[in-house]
């Protein structure tokens, strides 16, 4: 295997049918929603356990780790969305979108090799892609369900009619020969968070997976030649201080997501 193989091998997801086009919405990235899906459900009864477990004396390291990141996202939802009431539902959210998200960035610090191998070996499978935030299925995804809350929360804050006069007369004017031009201009919004939103976490991610599988082939190349001394050593060194840099990255892109969340929800609050 080469090492462009060696590449594309990695980047193929275990999916249920082979894709035809660029868009195909009959295929199903089975690694990306199994692994998505159980760090989901993980996230969710440790939440769970340790809400049930809490206890208000001396806390334990678990509940104190989970009540500070809980204190850091409720002030910034006080800032960002003014409403009581709706800090209830969001706060929680905000919360559990941000330890999932870096649930899923973290599976990019298993070794790159690690868990695609016992797929293959323990469990013929072809493929596996263990990295859910670096599938654009994924992140267009979360984005896609920010999106949808946003626009609850547009109809139940300001009213359905509330809310469609805001869509015609929004930002340029309450007058009706600029309906048209406020309406397009509403639309290209509500399209470019999304977009962004969902990219801009696909786009760390891909590149950080991508990195390590560079840094590995460094290793591998030693490996298999025998030669090189220093592509072994460049291996460890490149490779450990990826994966401390890349702590960073997998955290802020989490409270990035998380943040933009608020934000967008937010501005569902608000009026123009």
């Amino acid at each position: 295997m080469s090492a462009g193989d060696y590449i594309v091998h990695h980047l193929h997801h275990l999916q249920n049918q082979k894709q035809v086009g660029v868009v195909d919405f009959s295929v199903v990235n089975l690694d990306s929603v199994t692994f998505s899906t159980g760090l989901g459900l993980l996230v969710c009864l440790l939440l769970w356990w340790v809400g049930r477990a809490a206890t208000s004396g001396r806390p334990g390291r678990v509940q104190a780790a989970v009540e500070l990141l809980y204190e850091m996202v409720n002030s910034q939802a006080k800032g960002i969305v003014h409403n009581a009431n709706s800090r209830k539902l969001v706060t929680p959210l905000a919360l559990t979108v941000f330890i999932w998200i870096f649930m899923m960035n973290a599976m990019d610090l298993l070794p790159v090799d690690l868990l695609p191998w016992l797929g293959e070996h323990v469990l013929g499978l072809p493929n596996l892609r263990v990295v859910p935030t670096a599938d654009l299925s994924v992140t267009m995804g979360l984005s896609l369900g920010v999106l949808i809350i946003c626009l609850i929360y547009n109809i139940k804050i300001k009213g359905a009619g509330g809310w469609l006069h805001e869509l015609f007369s929004a930002p340029f004017g309450d007058r009706w020969f600029l309906y048209p031009v406020n309406f397009l201009m509403q639309m290209i919004e509500f399209v470019a968070k999304t977009v962004s939103h969902g990219m801009r976490l696909f786009g760390n991610m891909y590149a950080g997976e991508l990195i390590f599988m560079l840094i590995a082939l460094m290793g591998g190349a030693f490996a298999f030649t025998g030669t090189g001394i220093a592509l072994f050593f460049g291996h460890l060194i490149a490779g450990s201080v990826w994966a401390i840099f890349h702590i960073l990255v997998i955290t802020l892109q989490a409270f990035v997501f998380m943040m933009l969340t608020l934000v967008y929800i937010g501005q569902a609050h608000d009026s123009h």
